[in-house]
């Protein structure tokens, strides 16, 4: 079910639409924020600039997370694998 949720970042009163919890959107709301409070140490002023790099620094440490899963992903299926051989070499 749709909420609508209302805050404030970088000075400008957004209106949000979510499907997740008021704690999630909260979490989301600050974690956003605290990117754009880093943001301005080194952009300045310009609120366009503050916003792109937050923006670059939100996606550099979601794929690194990304790829992270994927290799843990990828060492449990081989894991799985060798074990399954293993097993079936035994019989």
């Amino acid at each position: 079910m749709h909420k609508r949720f209302e805050c404030t970042i970088l000075g400008q009163e957004l209106s949000l639409v979510s499907d997740s919890g008021d704690e999630h959107v909260e979490n989301v709301v600050r974690y956003v924020s605290s990117k754009v409070e880093e943001a301005k140490d080194f952009a300045g002023g310009n609120t366009l600039t503050v916003a792109i790099l937050a923006a670059l620094n939100i996606a550099d440490e979601y794929l690194q997370i990304a790829e992270k899963n994927e290799n843990t992903y990828y060492n449990l299926e081989s894991k799985a694998e060798r074990l399954i051989r293993s097993i079936n070499d035994s019989r």
